[in-house]
């Protein structure tokens, strides 16, 4: 650092007194804890971003930084330089952020280096050499959590948007940044507290002029509650459905055009096809972002009686996914060969199964539909026929999954979040389980209220943990273990 840099009163790299005369640097250099990453992927690319955030964020910016951005939140075209050796690091924008007014609540820098694994990593080690530390993963949105720039719950939003894989997670993960879930969940949580109010007002209050409280006020306030939990809870099948996507499984005797009808869903040859029984030994899986709900496709081996060991491993892997999926596609290139197949997936299922012509185009059924599952229960009836090689039908059998797929999972009321969380659904299957006790012994009355009120506050904690109100350290460290590094 050049002696120049060390005596301008305007970089943060100067040695400023405050109001008491104390050194600013000493109390930053006492033991804050800055952070740095780089947030962009590693690989080759136009771009890569390194952030660094704590409290000497803009003081060991400083010392890396020519010239230092004057103006806040504004990019600034500045040379970055190692802090030991001054050699040149790169050029690159440089933007700083205020304490209050970033992401996570503190000083903030985020320098936007040339792309590639070189510079951005060159960078980070400048950063480090100057005084900062290495960030874990999810770090900045636990710092922007714990400084109250986000719920937690909006939190874990960010991590959905960046592991969504389907335009249907990515909605629901933008809806919970706004804070969809989290509102509800707090009108919730100020609905129990004012069943709480009541029993305490009865408590204390008895002979106030408005007289005790009716015991039926608080039963209908607290069904009120319960029948609200119960409506966001059953939102949680479709939200796993959505974040993980259906398993759509194909299914059909060997041959029978399993894979074609696999490829030519995804649009490209991932599976292999051949005229030879048998070729697919073990499970295939893709995911389709369809507009409805992310499919994940499985193309599986052909179920027929065999005496080949690999094969007969392969078989038994195809009925484990057949016993998991939500939707089956049962494929045949004729009729008799659907119904077969019906029959087998019918002993190991019971979830919607869409019967499936795969080789229209080779049979003289081109018109793809076809009377022969009559006598079967109605969501079997139609058949779909399909063509790999001429693309005929797919539409249609892509509008047949979501048909049966919206049919066995309810789409929530368009102003009801989706639960797409295991632990958001944990919390709320403890706080309903606690309203039921709080009902069931208010209604008894063999309790005194103010033990039976015991249940309102576990219920108001498991709604509280679930959006952050309550900081356990245990819950951060599961719910950011698995963001990536620079988040």
């Amino acid at each position: 650092m050049s002696g120049e840099a060390r005596r301008s009163p305007a970089r943060p790299g100067g040695a400023t007194r405050d109001a008491g005369g104390a050194s600013v640097l000493g109390a930053i250099g006492g033991g804050a804890d800055t952070i740095a990453a780089i947030a962009t992927p590693a690989g080759r690319g136009a771009i890569a971003l390194v952030r660094m955030t704590g409290a000497a964020a803009e003081h060991i910016a400083g010392r890396v930084v020519r010239p230092w951005p004057t103006v806040p939140r504004v990019a600034t075209l500045a040379t970055i330089r190692d802090p030991d050796s001054g050699a040149v690091v790169d050029r690159a924008l440089v933007t700083r952020f205020e304490h209050g007014r970033s992401f996570t609540g503190e000083p903030m820098v985020e320098i936007s280096t040339h792309g590639g694994p070189v510079s951005s990593a060159l960078v980070l080690a400048a950063l480090v050499s100057a005084g900062a530390r290495q960030a874990l993963p999810g770090e900045f949105t636990r710092r922007a959590v714990m400084n109250g720039k986000l719920t937690l719950a909006q939190g874990e939003a960010i991590g959905d948007i960046i592991d969504a894989t389907s335009r249907s997670a990515h909605r629901l993960a933008l809806d919970a940044l706004d804070g969809g879930l989290v509102r509800r969940v707090l009108a919730l949580r100020d609905a129990l507290l004012e069943v709480e109010a009541l029993i305490a007002y009865d408590i204390d209050f008895p002979e106030e002029d408005d007289g005790p409280v009716a015991p039926e006020r608080i039963t209908r306030s607290a069904d009120e509650v319960g029948t609200l939990l119960d409506a966001l809870i059953a939102t949680a099948p479709a939200g796993e459905l959505v974040r993980n996507g259906a398993l759509v499984v194909l299914a059909g005797m060997p041959n029978a055009g399993k894979s074609s009808l696999f490829n030519a869903l995804l649009g490209d040859a991932r599976a292999l096809v051949t005229p030879i029984a048998g070729t697919t030994r073990d499970a295939i899986e893709a995911v389709i972002d369809a507009p409805g709900w992310p499919l994940r496709l499985v193309d599986t081996a052909g179920l027929r009686e065999s005496t080949d060991t690999i094969e007969k491993l392969g078989i038994e892997v195809s009925e484990r996914y057949l016993a998991r999926a939500q939707v089956v596609l049962a494929c045949g290139e004729r009729e008799d060969d659907v119904d077969a197949t019906m029959a087998r997936v019918a002993a190991i299922t019971n979830v919607p199964v869409i019967g499936v012509l795969t080789k229209v185009d080779l049979s003289a059924a081109a018109d793809g539909a076809t009377a022969a599952g009559a006598g079967l229960p109605d969501r079997r009836q139609r058949l779909v026929g399909v063509s790999a090689e001429t693309g005929a039908g797919l539409g249609e059998l892509l509008e047949r999954i979501e048909e049966a797929l919206s049919a066995s999972f309810a789409v929530a009321a368009p102003d009801t979040p989706v639960v797409t969380r295991a632990r958001h659904l944990a919390a709320l299957r403890a706080a309903r389980m606690e309203m039921r006790e709080f009902s069931e012994s208010w209604t008894s009355g063999e309790l005194p209220a103010p033990v039976i009120a015991v249940h309102l506050r576990a219920a108001v904690s498991a709604l509280e943990e679930l959006v952050g109100v309550v900081d356990t350290e245990d819950v951060l460290d599961r719910v950011f273990r698995s963001f990536c590094v620079g988040k």
